[in-house]
């Protein structure tokens, strides 16, 4: 299936000079939404995860799926202040400043076998934040699945040496 074919361009957004690839025209899209999962499970089924780590928010959507699919559980990884618990935190720099990634301390046993999954890499800044963070816990993780990839930003050579999936490369 041609995914690029399912997600729209939006050019100057968030800001001018940026091309925007929207994945909402993927996800009203049954059969592409049924794809992604299918082929990320396929691909990801021999790291054999325990968990899936999600960043906020579309993250979320991928990663909540995944783990459906893969019968495992899904864990959120949540900007600062919207977790009820306790919780972890790793900060990270930004292009101008910096933000942070928080996850509940109860989330993840050590040694669990997670695998990291979002929409889209870029410049790597937030799976490797979150990479970051899990290692920092104790973690065991076995990989990184995206849907979308932005070869030109080379953000996979901040993550760790784990597999690295990406399903459409731009």
């Amino acid at each position: 299936m041609d995914l690029k074919a399912l997600i729209r361009d939006i050019p100057d957004f968030p800001k001018p000079g940026i091309l925007f690839r929207d994945i909402t025209t993927l996800l009203r899209d049954p059969a592409g939404l049924k794809y992604s999962i299918d082929t990320l499970a396929a691909k990801v089924a021999d790291l054999h995860p325990e968990y899936i780590v999600g960043m906020e928010s579309r993250g979320f959507i991928f990663g909540a799926a995944l783990a459906y699919k893969l019968g495992i559980g899904f864990i959120p990884v949540r900007k600062p202040g919207k977790l009820p618990a306790d919780v972890h935190c790793v900060e990270y720099a930004l292009e101008y400043g910096t933000d942070k990634l928080e996850i509940h301390q109860d989330a993840v046993a050590p040694s669990c076998r997670i695998l990291i999954v979002d929409d889209l890499i870029a410049t790597g800044g937030t799976a490797a934040a979150t990479a970051k963070l899990l290692q920092e816990i104790g973690a065991n993780l076995v990989g990184c699945a995206f849907v979308i990839e932005l070869d030109a930003l080379n953000g996979r050579s901040l993550l760790p040496d784990v597999p690295i999936i990406s399903l459409v490369h731009y």
